[in-house]
């Protein structure tokens, strides 16, 4: 009964290896497709900062957070899901060092998705005096299931080379033997603080922010994604 058992032992591994295919023998059509496409932000984060010591102390921490609060429920925002407080701080310590004025300052981050709302929200800040405001990341919150749809597509794409070039050849394209997904290249993506806005349409840049035109549009650079594969088709 041992020696029963290790000959099954032996043996599977060598049946193994005779089942493996040498596709280097096998007459093949090799072809690489790419498949591109751009779409818009759907999740952008700006960075917000209220400061005593851009109006000398004349407007409070609290007065700006009043006023935040405001603008973003003046559009609709939902202070508590999409708002989010970062840190607060002031130069007490430099107060006693320099003798200077206490200033407080408070950090916020908030979420929109939707560029023309930004715009508006960036309006309405700004006519509160509260301009320290910053891009900080744009994202697409759909991109897996975008990858997905555009390694379909480059497939597709790939197959239907490879049918041209059998044609030019008087053969006929037999079923895929091989399918790589190579990578996918995503660019546009902003992760991390952008000195100033990254935005595009603004009017004039001054002292201590923006300023916004009424019937500005804020546009976000677009995100491109393209999906490579490589695929071999036998020949017949």
């Amino acid at each position: 009964m041992i020696r029963y058992i290790i000959l099954i032992l032996v043996f599977i591994p060598i049946f193994g290896l005779s089942q493996e295919i040498d596709f280097s023998k096998i007459p093949q059509i090799q072809t690489k497709a790419t498949y591109t496409t751009e779409v818009t932000p759907d999740k952008i984060t700006l960075s917000i900062l209220l400061k005593e010591s851009n109006s000398k102390g004349k407007i409070s921490v609290e007065e700006l957070e009043k006023r935040l609060e405001t603008v973003l429920k003046s559009n609709n925002i939902d202070t508590k899901t999409q708002l989010r407080l970062v840190t607060l701080s002031s130069n007490f310590r430099d107060f006693f060092l320099k003798k200077t004025d206490v200033y407080k300052t408070k950090s916020y981050e908030l979420e929109i998705n939707d560029a023309k709302l930004a715009g508006k929200v960036l309006r309405d800040l700004e006519s509160q005096k509260i301009s320290n405001v910053n891009l900080l990341k744009t994202e697409y919150t759909k991109l897996e299931e975008l990858k997905i749809e555009l390694k379909s597509k480059a497939v597709l794409k790939a197959k239907k080379q490879a049918e041209q070039m059998a044609k030019a050849l008087n053969q006929n394209l037999g079923k895929a033997i091989f399918v790589s997904d190579l990578e996918t290249n995503i660019t546009g993506l902003l992760q991390g603080r952008v000195p100033g806005l990254n935005i595009r349409g603004l009017n004039s840049v001054r002292k201590g922010g923006y300023e916004l035109r009424e019937d500005l549009e804020v546009e976000f650079d677009n995100i491109r994604v393209d999906a490579f594969v490589t695929v071999y088709f036998k020949l017949e």
